[in-house]
């Protein structure tokens, strides 16, 4: 076999064993060294190839693929800067979760080190970042297919046996690289790989006992923050059934009726209100919360249980009572299978639950919290609702927490949000109201501005409904590129850009004090984001009427690469801000029992 026909048989044996895997979905960009990795995932009849200028777009794209499809995406480039472009995307997908495997062509191992042309280290590019780097042999000699098919195994289980996260393959050729003409591939011989998942944890009868101890009878709380999967049904748990207030946020999936409240974070956002019902135990699921009304609500509580085994760490600044390694089904399946006879001195029956659920707490013998508790929330929780609402509604010129508001309850059922980082998923976390038949999706591993219309052109590739990002311009421009290279790829993807000329969260922190704040931190672009649009190929619309908003993204559905450009007044949007927050305080005082 020539060497270039090696060079395609092993690059095929190990594009067929990931596919075993689960693997459907490869980003390929440009390139000599990685032909053979290029053609045998061309050439392979399950996987769909997405072929991407720019590396770092090639693997954002993937990043979005992967988050939507929950499977493994490839990604796959020559050697040289190019794999180094992947880095900003294999930190996210460490960090969030996202199951990339990252493959990289190499000059053989005898030219590293040299200053051959094209050559970089590429062994430990990725760093920690990776769960697995496999350097695989320079294809030399038949039968060495094997052992390109065994890495496939072996970074597909080091991706399974912990949690979700990017892989590298390193693959070195040695020219030449073009196979010949009319090479016949082996017929594919995947079978479904029989990887092992890590195993769920569980509490164990003395952490049981614990739990129940501190949940029973206790005035609770609880956060959903970030996840991989969905916990509307945990949600409902801790809302119906135990009656306890639950605060999702919109990147959990939870924020459903009749689970989440419903103006939760105008609540915590309250002094006086959290002061007046601080909770005697708050339990915290998935990653950290993003806002910092968030963090001080859940470090406010008397005691506090983080319970996660997905997220780096949720409790950054371990202040948690307890912290607890396991998926929050573990939580309540603990609660619903204790055993009869444990504990506990009987049950009062109060709040909306059904007669199951009544049963299954007078037999575990829980407390249900004062009587008073959960409806004091509800009672607040409507009354900041409709405060914001009212308030938002009577603003004529378009506002960032409405423009939030407005895209997440204009999407028809399912469809998917992709929100962008700083102000936009803090505003969405303010004021989006629960709802069913939408899936949120955000780039919370490294909260970082980079790939995120990358990003969400990979979502829209696979996701089944409408799909619609919303973005900050200093996102936008930061990724425009992506854009030029999608519009002739038939994506449809409705981008909103709330344009407010620069990096406006700086406004709401401390460097606004700063005499550098606008050059520095605020960075007003001047960019022409109409010009741009169509330059790179996509329609554009400049929306200066909040009523305006809604009817534009309903028609926008459909109808391919759509960027909505809402214009913003910055120094008025941070008047509005401060007249939103006191009309809330406003409606809370009216309650009856609101401290005065």
């Amino acid at each position: 076999m020539e060497g270039a026909d090696l060079n395609l048989a092993c690059a095929w044996a190990l594009v067929d064993g990931l596919v075993g895997g689960g693997l459907r979905h490869a980003c390929v960009s440009p390139g000599s060294r990685s032909t053979p990795l290029a053609l045998a995932l061309s050439r392979h009849p399950d996987v769909e190839v997405h072929v991407h200028l720019d590396e770092r777009s090639s693997a954002f794209f993937a990043v979005g693929l992967a988050r939507a499809s929950r499977q493994p995406v490839a990604i796959a480039c020559t050697s040289g800067t190019a794999a180094a472009e992947f880095l900003p995307a294999m930190v996210e997908a460490s960090q969030s979760r996202v199951p990339l495997v990252a493959l990289t062509a190499d000059r053989p191992p005898r030219l590293r080190g040299t200053g051959a042309n094209q050559t970089i280290q590429q062994i430990g590019l990725y760093g920690a970042y990776a769960r697995e780097t496999l350097d695989l042999p320079v294809p030399e000699a038949a039968g060495q297919e094997a052992w390109w098919r065994q890495a496939a195994r072996e970074a597909l289980e080091a991706q399974r046996t912990d949690v979700l996260g990017p892989v590298h393959i390193n693959c070195p050729f040695e020219e030449p690289l073009s196979p010949s003409a009319g090479v016949e591939l082996p017929s594919t011989m995947h079978e479904a790989l029989d990887l092992p998942v890590a195993p769920s944890a569980d509490l164990t009868p003395e952490e049981t006992d614990r739990l129940a101890t501190m949940v029973s009878g206790a005035r609770g709380a609880v956060v959903v923050g970030g996840w991989p999967g969905d916990l509307t049904n945990e949600a409902m748990f801790w809302a119906q059934t135990m009656s306890w207030p639950v605060i999702a946020e919109p990147v959990s999936n939870a924020r459903v009726p009749d689970a989440s409240l419903l103006a939760g974070q105008s609540l915590l956002g309250s002094r006086a209100w959290v002061e007046a019902h601080r909770p005697d135990v708050v339990i915290q699921f998935g990653a950290a919360p993003t806002t910092r009304a968030t963090q001080s609500f859940v470090a406010s509580a008397e005691r506090s249980i983080v319970a996660d085994r997905w997220h780096l760490d949720s409790d950054p600044e371990h202040l948690a009572s307890w912290r607890i390694a396991v998926d929050p089904g573990a939580v309540s399946g603990a609660l619903r299978d204790r055993p009869v006879e444990q504990g506990g001195v009987g049950v009062a029956v109060a709040g909306p639950r059904s007669t199951d659920e009544v049963d299954e707490l007078w037999a575990r013998r829980l407390l249900p919290p004062p009587q008073d508790w959960l409806p004091a929330w509800r009672d607040g929780d409507r009354r900041a609702r409709a405060a914001l609402d009212d308030f938002l509604d009577g603003i004529g010129e378009p506002f960032e927490p409405r423009v939030a508001r407005d895209v997440a309850a204009s999407i028809p059922d399912g469809g998917t949000l992709v929100v962008g980082n700083s102000t936009p998923i803090r505003d969405l976390d303010l004021t989006m109201a629960p709802r069913d038949g939408l899936r949120v999706m955000a780039n919370r591993g490294a909260s970082g501005i980079d790939g995120l219309v990358s990003t969400s052109l990979g979502v829209a590739a696979v996701a089944p409904g409408p799909t619609v990002a919303l973005l900050g311009d200093l996102s936008f421009l930061h990724d425009v590129g992506a854009l030029a290279w999608a519009s002739h790829q038939g994506t449809d993807l409705c981008i909103v850009v709330i344009a407010n000329g620069g990096g406006e969260l700086f406004s709401q922190l401390p460097q606004r004090d700063l005499p550098e704040h606008r050059d520095l931190f605020v960075t007003p672009h001047g960019a022409d984001i109409g010009a741009l649009s169509r330059a790179a190929g996509a329609n554009h619309l400049r929306i200066e009427r909040a009523a305006d908003l809604v009817p534009s993204l309903l028609s926008a559905f459909g109808a391919g690469l759509q960027v909505i450009e809402v214009a913003v007044d910055a120094a008025e949007a941070l008047v509005l801000r401060a007249h939103s927050r006191r009309a809330v305080e406003a409606g809370l005082r009216d309650a009856p029992d609101a401290p005065r």
